[in-house]
Order: structure tokens, then sequence, then C-alpha cells
């Protein structure tokens, strides 16, 4: 069994875990849950519940949450008092989050986890275009550019392209108030366009009308090979992590072996995130296929360390590359290695989560060099939470579902907690109001890498635009930046009396 099913199957049988998280410490309290059959208790409880006794248990930071202390209620009857204080769930969950947006800047809470497994996998109502929000430099006024549109949707099909640029929703001019409610979370709206002239913004006078739908993305945006200064180069616009598309990543990464590729490019501007599997298979297509050596290594609160440690060994806690890329059939489809000793990787503040993991894991076995701006800095990740009970059985009374922070990830060298992100080697930033498209070699990002490749010094310096983004269309999704373990990981109501 490989080391990731054994990752599952650790999370489904954590059902038995009950003497140590309670019983094994003496004077620790833990409330007992509440038995399922009392009439007296509503839906509503069930879901508090469910939320308290799960952050009690999987939060990385419980310890620094006072109302999360497994002494903190010393009967039942105490903690639903405690539990009926809020107005809603996820005034709730918000109460238990160690200083949210500061440290933790990332857990949340859903109502459908249908909903987030499918956004997990690159499917949501969307028109299909992802954007920056840019302020004008004199007034609190907005404007919005296209990043990148998904071939097949009604952006594309709308002749929406990267690099348009629009100022008004809905006939509503864009600013800084409003753009959040007239972007996020609309199923449709009408969208006016403008053009960049001498450093102003000025409207055109083009709508369209736009209709979300169901939208399959695959984040393997674009890939080119390259031929510059008698290199072969690959270069890739990969967008997140989706464990659904993996066979077509390793097929891409193929083509570049086929190629004869010298070197890689990875455009990770605009990716987020995603499943540390992935994450994982990617490194070992850059690298090297050895499931001997190290990539990363997890460390979670002082109840799941314990655990773990006493039932698998420390072991457990090491992510190591990967030969194959596992199958529904049960067989492995060999991973293509490029085994190369560098690899360039273009990123923003866009880059998050995974893409920092690749980054940070692949840095203590070869030449990591980073051009653009600063990463993210999201050193921590997660795992679905679901309603079930010791039998496996999930709660049929409601589909709220959390995604706390549980873990955070360090390279094999022990590097984390790297809040303030990656500093780029080589600086260097999009045109926003003058977008080239992907794979020209002009385009500024794509133009520094293949210049460090080359050993040509930069003959632009760098210098911040005149505009000030606020926002990326990513950033209004609470999975935008996301590191997480794949699948229905563990039953969560696992504290049963003795």
């Amino acid at each position: 069994m490989t080391g990731k099913n054994i990752r599952l199957l650790v999370f489904v049988i954590l059902a038995a875990f009950v003497i140590s998280i309670g019983g094994c410490k003496k004077d620790k309290k833990i409330v007992e849950p509440i038995v399922e059959n009392n009439d007296s208790i509503t839906v509503a409880s069930e879901i508090d519940q469910f939320i308290w006794y799960n952050m009690n248990l999987y939060y990385l930071w419980y310890k620094n949450v006072p109302n999360l202390a497994d002494n903190r209620f010393a009967t039942t009857s105490a903690l639903l008092a405690y539990l009926k204080t809020f107005g809603s769930h996820d005034e709730l969950f918000e109460s238990l989050l160690y200083q949210p947006g500061t440290i933790d800047k990332w857990s949340w809470i859903v109502d459908d986890y249908v909903a987030l497994e499918n956004s997990f996998q690159g499917v949501s109502l969307s028109m299909g275009f992802e954007y920056g929000l840019v302020k004008y430099s004199n007034s609190n006024g907005v404007f919005g550019y296209v990043q990148y549109v998904v071939p097949g949707t009604p952006a594309a099909s709308a002749g929406i392209k990267r690099g348009d640029l629009f100022v008004a929703i809905d006939s509503q001019d864009l600013d800084i108030n409003n753009y959040a409610t007239l972007l996020f979370d609309r199923e449709s709206f009408s969208i006016s366009f403008a053009n960049y002239n001498n450093g102003t913004i000025v409207p055109n006078n083009h709508t369209v009308f736009l209709t979300a739908v169901e939208v399959h993305e695959n984040p393997i945006h674009y890939t080119k090979v390259i031929e510059s200064a008698g290199r072969k180069i690959g270069y890739m616009v990969y967008n997140a992590f989706r464990s659904n598309y993996d066979n077509d990543l390793n097929n891409a990464i193929g083509e570049f072996k086929n190629a004869g590729i010298q070197d890689l490019i990875l455009d990770f501007r605009y990716n987020g995130g995603g499943s540390v599997l992935t994450a994982t298979y990617l490194a070992s297509m850059i690298y090297e296929a050895n499931p001997t050596k190290v990539f990363a290594l997890t460390q979670y609160n002082d109840k799941l360390e314990d655990y773990f440690r006493s039932e698998y060994g420390s072991d457990y806690f090491k992510t190591r590359f990967e030969a194959g890329i596992a199958q529904e059939s049960g067989a492995d489809v060999p991973i293509n290695s490029l085994n190369l000793n560098r690899v360039y990787i273009i990123t923003t503040g866009g880059s998050a989560s995974a893409s920092e993991l690749v980054i940070n894991g692949l840095d203590p076995y070869m030449e990591v060099n980073l051009v653009g701006e600063n990463t993210h800095g999201k050193y921590v990740g997660s795992f679905t939470i679901k309603d079930y009970d010791n039998d496996g059985n999930i709660n049929p009374n409601h589909k709220w579902a959390l995604q706390p922070i549980t873990l955070k990830i360090a390279n094999s060298n022990g590097v984390s907690d790297f809040v303030n992100g990656f500093t780029p080697d080589v600086l260097a930033e999009e045109d926003i109001v003058q977008l080239l498209p992907f794979g020209d070699e002009n385009e500024p990002m794509l133009k520094a890498a293949l210049n460090a490749i080359n050993g040509v010094p930069q003959t632009k310096s760098y210098s911040p635009s005149i505009f000030k983004k606020v926002a990326d269309s990513k950033d209004l999704k609470p999975h935008s930046k996301e590191m997480y373990f794949e699948g229905d990981l563990m039953p969560t109501n696992i504290l049963k009396k003795k």
C-alpha cells in the first residue's frame, strides 16, 4: 500500500482514536457528544456541536483559542449554553479561529460540501474568466483586467480575451466599495469594457451580457516548447493543483520530455494552490520520481501528532516523491520525470499554498529560480471535515463541512513558516493595461525568465505600476489559496464514552 493510500486509511480508522484525545492525561476534561436519539437536539444544535468538537480535535492552533480548550466546559450543558450564544454557525466558527485575518487567514466553513468538492476539481458556476482589479491612483474608482479565459465558456463565446479591460457591471461603475458585491457570486451580469489611452482608462461603449454555467476548468491552461538561444525550453501556464487532471499533467510533461527540452518554465502567477498529492506528482515530474527521497514533512496539533506517531511511527509525517500516479483501476501510471537540475517558476502574490509547496519542496534538491513578484506566504494546509458518526455514516440532516487549518508543511530540511512568501531571484511584473498573450516571448514575465535562462541581463528596471492592484477574482473565493489532502478523510464525531 502506498503512503498516500495509508494516509487516507488512517483518517478513516481514526474513529477509534478516543483515549488519546481525552483519557490519557489526568484532569483533562472532554465533553462527551450528545446522543443522536435525543429528540430535544435540533439540527442547528447538531451543526454547532459538530463545529466545536472537530475544531477542538483537528484545528492546528486549538491550544491558542481558550474556548477550544479540552477543559473549557465541564459538562455538556455548559457547552450547549455556550453554543446558543451565537447567531449563526458561521459566527461560531469564526469565533474559534486563532487571530483570523493575521495568523489564520485561510480557515473556512461551507454549508454545502458537494459544491466544495466540485470546486476542488475545477467545477463551478462561472462565466469562465479570471481577472485582476486595480484602483485608480487619484480616486476610489476601480477597473478590471482579464487575466485569462477558460475555453468553451460564456466569456470565451462572448469574445472576451486576456488583456481586456472593464470598468462597469450592470452599468454601475466599479469602485473600492462595490466591486465584491457587483462581481462575486453572481449568476448573470452585463460587463462594460474600456481601452487604455496614454495613462487613462477610457470606456469604449462595448458591453456584453454573461450568464454563469457549470464550468470544468483544466488547470493546464497553456503549453509551448520555445526555442531560444539554441535551447529548447518547456513553458506551462498551470493555474491550480487539481487531482482529476493529474494524468493530463503527466502527459503534458511527457510531451516536453519527448521534445527534448533542456529547461522548464512553470507559470504559477495565477496558481493559488490545491492538492498536496498533485503538487508531489508535479515535483516528481520536474526533479526525480524517487520514492526514497522526502519531498515534504507534515506537522499536526499535539493530539494528532501523538496518535499518528504511536500508530505509524515518525515515517508517517514524511511525504515522499512519487514514481507513479494512482488510478481508479488500482494500477499506477509511471510518472514522466524530466530529471532536471534547475527550474524557473513565474510567481506573483497569487502564487500560494501548493505552488509554494513545490517551490519549497524542490529547493533542497535543485536550483529553483523565481521570476516575478513575491509569493503569497501560505505554509499551512487542511482537509475537509464532514459530520460523520463513528460508523462512517454522514449526518443526513445537513451538508455543512469544515475546512480549517489542520497542518503545516515543511521541506525535507525543515524549512516552513514562510509567512512573507518567497522573494523572486529576478523581479518582473505584468503590464496590466497592455497584457500580451501567454507564450509571447515579449510578455514581460516570460521574457524575464527566458533572459535568466540565457544569461541575458534585464533590460527593463523593475518599477511598480502607477495603478494599485486591490484584488484578484480568486481572492473573492474562500478556497482560492488552498493546500489540502484529498477525499473524505475521516469520521469526525469520534469522542465516545469509554
